[in-house]
């Protein structure tokens, strides 16, 4: 069954409100949405979300490297012959991975349509179930207490607690939702690579102290200091996980052979899609250190086919997929309900590109 066309859409979808983190403020997202269509008529769909703070991609980047670089690779061949497409697309450029990710969905999503089958089996999976956390962004730390107290009041047993801006108000920042939600909700805290080794090791020993009872710290510091994240890991009781200074197979195998992390937080725009995801997890798996699913901040193709990642690997224990949830547009469709993720029981990531509203 041969690849017939693959086509692109931008979409600008503006955010219910601000969402601020150590390394930016936003207010919309542009996304790229990839449509291939195999030759008798089924049409997988994928996106990708430009995050140059983060990937170095950009809307037109990622444009430019999937119609001149991605397609021409993947058009008129058959889509049987799923591996050896991944790892020529892999393999055409270096780097670009938000591009890889969407076409890498799109061919997946086309791929277990064909067989009927929805993306999580044929991967593995059974799960359809998930339990997703909640982001609250950096502010003040009143505002931040009245943020968590709503989303407790919503349902979310789980949240994402952004900090990095400054150390001292970090604190202040944290103890002010533990007070807000109690002892009951599971706080993970994302620094950004807002911290040095040094300052991190000071804030969370100070949080220990006050027992905030924190279930991780995600990144404390910059992405290429690994020696950091080490010297963390050794000086705190709380576990740290790797966001920014994983996005390869070859990342996780530095991190983990280094024993700089206790936890992965795996992203599909960071890996370059699906297949490379679950790599990470099996070579995780092998060092005995579990995994997240994350993601940027996406429309919710990219995050419904990261939770079916999520639902088919046994070594990824926790999801951080709420980005749909952001959006005032193609924001929250049947399977992501708050705190649940539910996966649908139809073929390949279970959305069909005509509820989109898009141009194939």
């Amino acid at each position: 069954m041969k690849i017939e066309t693959i086509s692109l859409h931008t979409k600008v979808i503006p955010l219910k409100k601000p969402f601020k983190t150590a390394l930016r403020t936003v207010t919309s997202i542009e996304n790229v949405f990839v449509f291939l269509k195999l030759e008798n008529g089924i049409v997988g769909i994928g996106s990708a979300a430009p995050t140059v703070a983060i990937t170095g991609d950009s809307t037109e980047g990622i444009k430019d490297i999937i119609k001149n670089v991605l397609a021409p690779l993947l058009v008129n061949k058959d889509i049987h012959n799923l591996n050896f497409l991944l790892t020529a697309m892999q393999n055409a450029c270096i780097g670009n991975t938000s591009a890889k990710a969407a076409v890498e969905i799109a061919l997946y999503d086309s791929y277990s349509k064909l067989l009927g089958l929805p993306l999580y089996a044929l991967l593995g999976g059974k799960k359809t179930l998930l339990e997703n956390d909640m982001t609250v962004s950096v502010d003040s730390a009143e505002s931040m207490a009245n943020e968590a107290k709503k989303l407790v009041s919503k349902g979310f047993s789980i949240l994402k607690i952004k900090v990095g801006k400054n150390g001292e108000k970090d604190i202040e920042r944290i103890l002010a939702v533990r007070k807000a939600v109690g002892p009951s909700v599971s706080l993970r805290i994302d620094a950004n690579q807002g911290w040095t080794a040094k300052e991190a090791v000071k804030i969370i020993q100070s949080l220990e102290r006050q027992q905030a009872n924190l279930k991780l710290v995600e990144q404390p510091v910059n992405a290429s200091d690994i020696e950091g994240l080490k010297f963390i890991k050794e000086h705190v009781f709380t576990p740290i996980m790797a966001d920014e200074s994983l996005f390869s197979p070859q990342d996780a195998i530095c991190l983990l052979e280094n024993k700089a992390v206790d936890f992965l937080n795996i992203k599909l725009m960071k890996a370059g899609g699906i297949r490379n995801a679950l790599t990470i997890a099996s070579i995780a798996q092998s060092y005995n250190i579990e995994c997240m699913v994350g993601s940027m901040m996406e429309a919710s193709i990219s995050v419904v086919a990261a939770a079916h990642v999520a639902a088919s690997h046994p070594n990824i224990t926790m999801i951080d997929l709420d980005a749909p949830l952001w959006l005032e547009d193609l924001t929250v469709d049947h399977h992501i309900l708050k705190e649940k993720i539910i996966l649908s029981e139809d073929s390949g990531i279970g959305i069909s590109h005509n509820s989109l509203s898009l141009s194939v």
